[in-house]
């Protein structure tokens, strides 16, 4: 049976454990803030830059581009966000998850991904997945040059013919508490459609445009851009997720100590209780037969 002094042992390493956790929580919350300011910001510019690329596409009579040309889905990339470090709860158990229904889905075609984040890269490599590129300890400070290398990467392989569509897996951050997994299609760029019925109700007639270059031009600048602000925003998307994951995870992990330590107290005093009383009565059975 544990004495005293076990439960003692036991209360302060709970204790040390928990502060731990809460200085992991506050870390990741102030990190979160950060993060969570970049993705809110990064969320317009794509959606605009989509919605114009699709104006543009809309008035092109054939849109000719290597990042436009169709093939069948023979070959599959897919590009896989996952976090940079453990203790996050089941953020990275999820992604994979959720990259394992994606390939599972697709087993009869060949598949290829470029994973993004340690824990990921990790993972899937040791799962047996056929890895082109990785790409690691870069969501934890995303970087405009790391977006532009990821993104030729991508459009080279496409472009190439190495390749026959390019998806997107990560997670998009929603609130803190939960996340909303997103498998997006990249590449090819799929043509112009209707507007949605809440956008289109903004404007009872489509605004032309003058176009001061010739139009194969206007695509070269604006595919590429299209696809470094997809890629941008679900890096910065999928580093709040984490961060919120984190956050979460360590509250639990300190709501989850503090109950620990209220459990071993009171059982701590039980047994000292039933000590002293042992010894009274120890105490008053000496007392007796003495007398």
């Amino acid at each position: 049976m544990p004495t005293l002094l076990d439960f003692r042992r036991r209360i302060r390493s709970v204790k040390n454990t928990q502060q731990i956790t809460r200085a992991m929580k506050f870390v990741a919350a102030a990190r979160l803030r950060r993060a969570q300011e970049a993705a809110l910001a990064a969320r317009p510019y794509a959606k605009e830059l989509a919605r114009v690329l699709r104006s543009t596409m809309s008035r092109i009579a054939e849109p000719q581009h290597p990042l436009l040309a169709r093939r069948p889905e023979e070959r599959i990339l897919a590009l896989v966000l996952t976090g940079e470090r453990g203790l996050a709860g089941a953020f990275n158990t999820n992604l994979r998850r959720k990259v394992n229904d994606f390939f599972g889905a697709n087993r009869d075609k060949k598949t290829s991904l470029i994973p993004v984040g340690k824990k990921g890269r990790d993972a899937l490599k040791k799962a047996g997945f056929n890895i082109i590129a990785e790409y690691i300890n870069v969501l934890a400070r995303v970087e405009f040059g790391t977006v532009r290398e990821i993104s030729n990467l991508v459009t080279d392989l496409y472009a190439n013919s190495q390749v026959d569509s390019v998806y997107i897996v990560f997670s998009e951050f929603k609130t803190v508490m939960s996340a909303n997994l997103v498998v997006e299609k990249l590449l090819p760029v799929e043509p112009a459609q209707v507007e949605a019925e809440s956008e289109s109700k903004q404007a009872t007639s489509q605004v032309d445009y003058i176009y001061e270059q010739p139009e194969e031009q206007l695509l070269d600048k604006l595919l590429p851009r299209y696809v470094e602000s997809q890629i941008q925003r679900a890096m910065l998307e999928s580093s709040a997720a984490e961060h919120a994951a984190r956050m979460t995870a360590m509250e639990s992990a300190t709501k989850n100590a503090g109950d620990v330590i209220e459990a071993l107290t009171l059982h701590m005093n039980k047994v000292r209780q039933a000590a002293i009383t042992k010894e009274i009565i120890e105490i008053v059975s000496g007392a007796s037969s003495t007398a």
